[in-house]
């Protein structure tokens, strides 16, 4: 009796262990995605630093730009505006 109690514990402990790697690598943090770009031309004056997206997101090639006031907006970098601000702003840290 006490072999198969033994188990059965086991089994359920490797089972909730196998969940919880599996939920963590799966998360993947909204905040790392872009979902909705701003088309238009944005100040410079208004973006404090860039980030890029995650490499898990659906949509390649867009920019999380920190904006003043704690805003982030979403940029795609094949724009000739964005190419030509990321000369002129840093990397977020």
């Amino acid at each position: 009796m006490k072999v198969i109690t033994t188990a059965l514990v086991c089994l359920l402990l490797a089972r909730a262990w196998l969940q919880d790697v599996d939920a963590k690598s799966m998360h993947v943090s909204s905040s790392n995605c872009c979902f909705t770009l701003v088309e238009r031309k944005m100040s410079l004056q208004r973006i404090q630093c860039y980030k890029n997206t995650s490499s898990t997101c659906s949509y390649k090639n867009h920019l999380i730009l920190k904006l003043n006031g704690g805003r982030e907006a979403c940029v795609s970098q094949t724009k000739s505006w964005v190419r030509a601000y990321l000369k002129r702003i840093n990397p977020c840290q």
